[in-house]
């Protein structure tokens, strides 16, 4: 009962933060001038009838047959003129700045982009986690050892390092250099097939390097803690090996820790993955997502927001709901 109210509590206040944030975003983003530029292939003033129709602008001024100028619709008025098309058609809004998207819905295009976004992070999470905390168990265990020594040299490089200079560095050495992998994504849907695996694959690297980095030290850090603890020296008395000890009892109560520190790293994968996803042409929203903020393109921007709101917002909730399952002495809102 206290974890329902706890979990029922949690979403109540992650739809008000998730509502103020969204809000803010776009108070600040209609603030800005709207940007129709005229392109080859894209008729401008037709443009202008689109975002006349949605509410966002009004009055429009010609000069002979092309629209020069025109009134904005006051922000408060535009808001609610764009939650009416999201809750009563579904309509989240069309592309009006980017060339290549000009006039598509944009919920049709995320959803497009979506899954190699999706994939080269959970990619990422599936190759980072175990070896990350092979690592961190192995540092733990020989503590203070030369493979501690070197693992913990290993983990401050990784760590010290951004993931666009792991990215760099992968493209020279395993894509130019030694030709394993292609610089760029291949083009197409077929994610599941060997080619595109391959080309996802120092993508993926530069992501889960720093990952790895992160699992091991907190499961280092962690481990070599509750190592030391008495009940340790318990089990050992009661006729367990080191090893036993330790997967029975140690793991399990640093995993206390651990699990929910993957679920961050995952949501701090996601958002590094925005420039990574432009130095390897990851056809994701991730580089969707800059382009918006590139071209002022209102509706994208607002919608990828949103996405990269709720996903933090979601993770913070099951992160906090992940102690009760792992550790059940743990119960969330019990006074």
């Amino acid at each position: 009962m206290y974890m329902f109210k706890y979990v029922m509590k949690r979403i109540g206040l992650m739809v008000l933060t998730f509502s103020v944030i969204m809000l803010i975003c776009f108070t600040l983003i209609k603030l800005l001038p709207i940007t129709v530029q005229r392109q080859q292939g894209v008729d401008a003033n037709l443009m202008y009838y689109k975002l006349e129709a949605r509410g966002y602008i009004k009055d429009l001024i010609y000069e002979g047959s092309l629209v020069v100028g025109f009134s904005r619709v006051p922000i408060m008025v535009q808001l609610w003129n764009y939650l009416k098309n999201i809750f009563l058609h579904g309509d989240f809004g069309i592309g009006f700045s980017m060339a290549s998207y000009a006039m598509r819905p944009v919920l049709d295009v995320f959803l497009e982009k979506l899954p190699p976004t999706v994939l080269i992070n959970v990619y990422s999470t599936l190759i980072g986690v175990p070896i990350g905390l092979g690592l961190g168990i192995l540092a733990a265990l020989k503590k203070n050892k030369w493979p501690d020594q070197v693992i913990n040299i290993v983990i401050i490089l990784l760590i010290s390092l951004p993931s666009i200079v792991l990215g760099l560095v992968i493209q020279y050495i395993f894509c130019y250099k030694l030709d394993w992998f292609p610089t760029i994504m291949e083009s197409g849907y077929d994610y599941f097939s060997w080619p595109m695996f391959k080309s996802m694959l120092p993508a993926v690297f530069a992501l889960c390097l720093g990952s790895i980095a992160g699992y091991a030290r907190y499961t280092r850090a962690e481990l070599s803690e509750v190592l030391t603890n008495e009940y340790m020296l318990l089990a050992r008395t009661k006729g367990l090996t080191r090893g036993q000890a330790t997967f029975r009892h140690a793991l399990r109560n640093s995993m206390v820790v651990i699990f929910p520190s993957i679920l961050s790293e995952f949501v701090a994968v996601l958002s590094g993955s925005l420039v990574i996803e432009r130095m390897f042409s990851i056809p994701g929203v991730g580089q969707l997502y800059l382009d918006s903020i590139t071209y002022q393109d209102y509706d994208f921007f607002m919608l990828l927001s949103g996405f990269y709101c709720l996903v933090g917002l979601l993770a913070g909730i099951i992160v906090d709901i992940s102690y009760g399952f792992i550790d059940p002495r743990i119960r969330m809102g019990a006074k």
